[in-house]
């Protein structure tokens, strides 16, 4: 009986210490998403080398599957710096819910 008192008062206790935690761990969602952050700072520069390449392998498009397979190889481009950016993250103990935010300049 003592035994269980004593994990109910530990799971307890985890789970009131939890919020706070992961504030320190994780920091805000402006604190991710800023510049400070290198790996954000990476992900936003992959992203726009992937823009700038996309918009260059399309005005070198002579056919339909030109196009078609600049637009695939930017997909991919994007997929891989989401995943290199989740990992990153990740690694610092903070979980990235969703798409990583980022203002897209128009082409």
């Amino acid at each position: 009986m003592k035994t269980m008192a004593a994990l109910a008062i530990a799971g307890l206790t985890i789970v009131v210490a939890a919020p706070a935690s992961a504030d320190r761990i994780g920091g805000s969602r402006a604190e991710i998403y800023s510049d400070s952050n290198s790996h954000y700072l990476d992900y936003k520069t992959d992203l726009s080398e992937a823009r700038r390449e996309l918009r260059k392998d399309l005005a070198r498009a002579d056919d339909p599957a030109d196009r078609i397979d600049a637009w695939a190889e930017y997909r991919r481009e994007v997929a891989d710096a989401r995943h290199d950016f989740r990992k990153e993250m990740a690694e610092r103990g903070v979980i990235v819910r969703g798409r990583p935010s980022v203002s897209v300049e128009p082409y």
